[in-house]
């Protein structure tokens, strides 16, 4: 499932095409959706905005379209109005004079009055948005040690969107290796400088996965792997799918466990339980 930076990257190649243009076509692929498409129409977009994993399309007329890509789900914006040939099964198209933006496969869309998004059952439960560049660690800090966090597992709590929205399976594995923090821990049993450490270490890694198109890894440790030609798709993290190969700080072989009915990957010399 696409995480924050990977939604929010959408966002952008999305709104350079849309925002503050008129869409001429709006066409929904879910037959509940179909007779709203004349409510768009003629109407121009003017914010693309992201909230965790959840995508808003706002008009000038009021109304916005919620969508969340889900496990499938996939944007793609192309210049003209002829779309990419593919098996998948189209959701939504908006099409301004110049660009097409589709949505594929995702089923999760929905169509609201702007002003009434604060009730959307999922919008109104997700806690602070990752990728929100108003969001300072030390917010992140303050969460963690609060109720009801601060009991919680980090390998469960950073899969929580009540906890921070945008975070998933890779950045939980990124983050915590980074800030040197086993799974199981329990912010409650963190001293001040760990919660400092894990909650800056939110941020830099989820920040630099956006900036980077999907890569953790510090770009030294990146230049230095691209000049040894190791594989692209062995480059991008530090643990995450990693497992038996060795740890980049200590040597040490990466382990793979199955926390919250999802793969997660640790070094177990970095990350000690205590």
């Amino acid at each position: 499932m696409p995480e924050g930076p990977e939604i929010r990257r959408a966002a952008d190649a999305i709104a350079n095409v849309l925002e503050n243009h008129t869409i001429d076509v709006v066409r929904f692929g879910l037959p509940r959706l179909r007779n709203k498409a004349g409510l768009l129409q003629g109407h121009k977009v003017i914010r693309i905005e992201t909230r965790g994993k959840a995508l808003l399309t706002h008009f000038d007329n009021g109304y916005s379209i919620y969508s969340h890509n889900q496990l499938y789900g996939l944007w793609e914006v192309v210049k003209g109005h002829s779309l990419p040939k593919t098996n998948r099964s189209m959701r939504l198209l908006l099409q301004t004079a110049q660009h097409s933006a589709i949505l594929y496969s995702a089923s999760d869309i929905s169509l609201w009055h702007t002003d009434a998004l604060g009730e959307h059952p999922f919008l109104a439960k997700i806690g602070p948005d990752i990728m929100n560049p108003a969001l300072h660690w030390r917010d992140i800090a303050s969460r963690l040690t609060a109720s009801p966090w601060c009991g919680r597992t980090l390998g469960t709590l950073y899969l929580d969107q009540a906890f921070l929205a945008g975070n998933g399976n890779y950045l939980r594995s990124e983050i915590l290796h980074a800030a040197g923090l086993h799974p199981l821990l329990r912010p409650a049993q963190l001293k001040r400088g760990q919660i400092g450490k894990l909650a800056r270490a939110t941020l830099e890694l989820s920040r630099r996965s956006y900036e980077t198109g999907g890569t953790t890894l510090s770009p030294r440790l990146f230049r230095s792997l691209k000049r040894q030609q190791i594989n692209p798709s062995r480059r991008r993290f530090y643990v995450f799918g990693r497992a038996g190969r060795n740890c980049y700080h200590c040597g040490r072989p990466i382990t793979r466990l199955q926390l919250a009915n999802r793969r997660l990957y640790i070094c177990a010399s970095c990350q000690a339980t205590s």
